[in-house]
Order: structure tokens, then sequence, then C-alpha cells
């Protein structure tokens, strides 16, 4: 393939926005384009999507970034080799087989309208919260798929008289795309990838496999789930209607699994993405780590059919870049998300403020679905940039609690030191570009933290899978990390360990304010 422009797509499908970027032999961006998709809230904790607008907006941003290439002297139609896909995972969508109609509007992973059932299965089951953990890595939480794909069949007919006639079809976003794409209705492909089956809570972590015991357990049909793939294998050719006709889906992964092999990370790395909410992930290769201390177990990624897989140790918080959208959207304190930092600064600390955001409740490692959002603190010296600072602050110690626990589970053998000594944490995603933040999180930390050059290093974990499975790039180029860290940006602790300590100590006090507040009167 020499000689030739070779480029490879990737589609990022997140929770507010989706895009696709373009990717040269030397993994730079030649063409991109992004939209927001709308965000629908029908009651207090429910979160939900329309599939078919996701499915446009894909449509809509290939179509897009491929004139913009194109535009710019690339020749992306002969030199197109592979797409990659990459999505926002748990969130759960049952279509009709027949008519390719979404049978409901996708439910969110964050939508926690599922709390019941899980309180109900807590108490039949004799595991109580954790009866699936062995198997599948994952506590019953409204996070996860099969609580929500369980709601759908209890609760909504279209979706009951389809499975009984044998017309439903359940994926998580990456499989409603990957059928779409692959004919749909006329024989398109009903497939998701480990990585978005681990997040289900219906796969067993050590076959790759549905596990029927849990099937069975929850009375969930094996005939409406999808065939369970690699990360990087050819799944199948986009079929007519779309811009690429033609060229095959060849890479597949959950955003953060896909963030994971952006940024390189073996055995014993962690990173840690901020998006709408933050999520850590630490590989502890070929070993699945059962967590002690409110982690899940979880698959990293499989590069291939044959490819050794590698685990991880997740921590996932609910809210972060949320968070500041709503002071954006829901308060109006600022007007765009970047204003933030600008706000932010002009204070030294956060005056003793204390901002949770648990809106929906507290992922990991709390795992407290009663808990809603607390400011406290707060004074008449209190003002709106405390309580900016108060948000960003609040995204770094959710992170350092998660780490905490990552290093209690993995021990000083799952890490991997630099030279000095010290743990890195690799982050990325959009809320990185703020300084502030980052700072902020290497103080709370008392670790360095590494941001990459380019960080939206989730399109570019779907592309490198993609072209893994086309012969694009090898393994060692991909993970070759040396060369990258040179253009990365470090951040340095700043702050000593008393008051680390101090600060660290009033946010856990924080936090306890925010339990069995979920039934306070309207």
């Amino acid at each position: 393939m020499s000689g030739e422009e070779v480029f490879i797509g990737s589609i990022d499908q997140g929770t507010t926005s989706t895009r696709f970027i373009i990717f040269d032999r030397s993994a730079q961006s030649v063409g991109s384009h992004q939209v927001e998709f709308t965000q629908f809230y029908p009651q207090s904790g429910w979160v939900e999507h329309d599939p078919k607008e996701i499915l446009e907006s894909v449509k809509l941003c290939i179509a897009k970034a491929v004139d913009k290439a194109t535009a710019a002297g690339h020749n992306v139609d002969s030199g197109l080799k592979a797409i990659g896909l990459t999505n926002q995972r748990e969130t759960t969508v049952v279509w009709s087989k027949s008519t390719g109609l979404p049978l409901y509007n996708a439910i969110v992973w964050m939508d926690a309208r599922t709390s019941s059932i899980c309180r109900k299965l807590e108490k039949e089951l004799s595991g109580g919260r954790t009866h699936f953990v062995e198997a599948c890595g994952l506590p019953i939480s409204t996070y996860f798929s099969a609580l929500k794909l369980l709601w759908l069949m209890e609760n909504v007919d279209p979706v009951k008289e389809a499975v009984k006639k044998g017309d439903a079809l359940f994926g998580t976003i990456d499989t409603w795309l990957i059928w779409n794409m692959t004919g749909g209705k006329e024989g398109g492909l009903h497939i998701t990838d480990a990585s978005n089956a681990s997040r289900t809570m219906l796969m067993n972590l050590k076959t790759l496999e549905w596990d029927k015991t849990i099937l069975k357990t929850l009375g969930i049909p094996a005939e409406i789930l999808p065939k369970i793939v690699s990360n990087a294998e050819i799944i199948g050719n986009i079929g007519k209607g779309w811009p690429v006709t033609g060229i095959p889906i060849a890479g597949c992964l959950g955003d953060q699994h896909a963030a994971m092999v952006g940024q390189a990370c073996r055995k014993g790395e962690a990173k840690s993405t901020y998006g709408t909410g933050a999520f850590i992930l630490l590989n502890t290769g070929e070993e699945i780590i059962q967590s002690n201390h409110g982690l899940l177990s979880t698959l990293a990624y499989k590069l291939g059919p044959k490819a050794p897989t590698n685990y991880a140790l997740e921590g996932s918080i609910a809210i972060a870049g949320a968070a500041v959208q709503w002071l954006r959207d829901g308060l109006g304190i600022i007007k765009s998300a970047s204003e933030i930092e600008e706000l932010a600064v002009q204070v030294d600390s956060s005056g003793g403020v204390y901002f949770v955001p648990a809106f929906n409740g507290l992922f990991a490692p709390w795992w407290r679905d009663d808990a809603r959002g607390v400011c406290i603190g707060i004074t008449r010296f209190t003002n709106k940039s405390h309580i900016a600072r108060a948000v960003l602050e609040s995204m770094c110690f959710q992170v350092k609690d998660v780490l905490d626990s990552m290093h209690k589970d993995a021990g000083e053998k799952g890490e991997v030191k630099s030279e000095k000594g010290e743990f890195l944490l690799r982050v990325d995603g959009g809320a990185t570009v703020n300084n502030l933040l980052m700072q902020i999180q290497a103080d709370v930390l008392g670790n360095p933290v590494v941001r990459p050059a380019d960080i939206e290093t989730t399109a570019l974990g779907a592309a490198y899978a993609a072209g893994l499975a086309v012969g694009v790039w090898t393994e060692d180029q991909i993970f070759s990390s040396g060369e990258k860290m040179k253009k990365d940006t470090t951040f340095h602790p700043a702050i000593d360990e008393e008051l680390r300590k101090k600060k660290v100590d009033s946010w856990c006090k924080a936090v306890t304010r925010t339990f069995d507040l979920a039934d306070l009167s309207l």
C-alpha cells in the first residue's frame, strides 16, 4: 500500500454528538465533520435519544467529512480502505426486524428509570447487587443495558409484541448502526463487539459469549441478541444509500475502549476520558481482576479474532462535563462550556465550596442511586467563580476516588511507573483543553497528568482497530508510544500533601451529604 494515498474513516458516536474523521496513514486528520443531536428528558432521571436521528447524523457526518477532505485535495474515494466505529456504550435500542424502525427511543446509559427493577433483583437474587459479578464483572445497576432491556420488555407494548413474534432485535448503538449500514431490513448484519457486549451485563467475561445462566435468570431470549465479534476484524461492507458504499467496517469498540487503544494503553497503564461523564480504565493485561473497591471488571480490547484479550478495571463517573453543560444550560452562569476556565481562574480556590454532581445518583466507587446533587459550604462570600471552580474540582475529586480504588485493587504490581517512580495518568476528551482542570487534576492526585497532542483519541482508537484489520498499521506501530509522548503536555502537582489531604477529606464529607436524597418532595 505504499505510494498511494491511504485513508481510514472513523465514526465517533457520542452521548451528545456524532463525528466522522478521516485519518491518513500517519494518523493525522484530513477531514472531519461533527453534529450535535437532541437529548430528550421525558421525566426526572430519564434520558433518551432518537435512534433515527443518530442514524441520520452519522450519514451526514460521513458525507460532509468526505467532501471536506476531497476539497482539500485528498483522493478519499479511491484511498478509503476501511471504517472504524466507536460509540456511547450501554445505550439501548430495540427495533423491528421487518420494518427496520425503532420500537421506542434509545434509553441512554445515564438514564436511571430502572432503579426499581434493580432493587427488585437485588432482593430476589441470592447474591444481591453483585449476583452476576463473577460471570460478567458488573454489579446490578441502572447503568447497564440488560436492565434497560428488561424495562422495555415490561413497559412498552410494541417491544413485548415484537419479542413474542420473533420480530425484535436488541442492540447497543454500535449494533443499531452496523445493522443499518450493512443493509438494514434487507439483510443487515446483527453484530456487536466484545467491548460493547461487556457493558450489557449479559456477556461472560471469560468466554466472550452471551452467558446462558444470566439470560435465563433475567428471562431475556438469546434470539434477540447480536453476534459478538472482536474489536479488529472485517465485519461487513457498507450497503446502498450510504456515502461510502462498499467500504468495509473493520473495527468496532465502545468509546472508552477505543480511547485506550488511541492512548496506546498497555498492561499497567491507565487513561481518563473527560466527556459527558468521566471514565478511568487501567489495563490489567490478560488477567481479570475482580474489584473489592467498587470498580468494574471489563474488557479493555481484543484486537483481532485470534488476538489475546486484554482486560481492564474501570471506574465510571456519570457526571463530569455534563455539570459544565448544566452551568451553561440550566443556570446560565456561562454562555459556552469554554468560558468556565476563564471564570474559575479568577479565584485561587473554591472558597470552601464543594459541589457533588450526583444528578442521577453516583457511579464508581460509591454506587448510590439514591444520591442527588449537592453544593455545600456556601457563604455570603461565595460568588459564581467559586461555584465554577468547585464544578471543575468535582470532576478531579471523582477521578481521584476511582484511581485510589484502582491502586488498592491492582496493587503496586499492577501499575507501570515512570523512570522517576511516578504513576502517570493519561487524559483525553474534550474537557482536557481546559488547562486549569488538568492542573487541578494533578494537584488533587499528587501525580503527573499527561495530555496528548491530539486529545480526541477515541476516534483515533477506532481508526487504529480498523486499520489493523485491513493491514494499514501493525500493532507495533499503534503501541509505539515513545514517539507520541514527545509531543504531550505534562501537568505536575503544585500543592503540598497536607493541603491535598484536607481538600480530599472535605470532598468525602460532601459526598456523604448526597446520600438518601432521591425521595425529596417536589
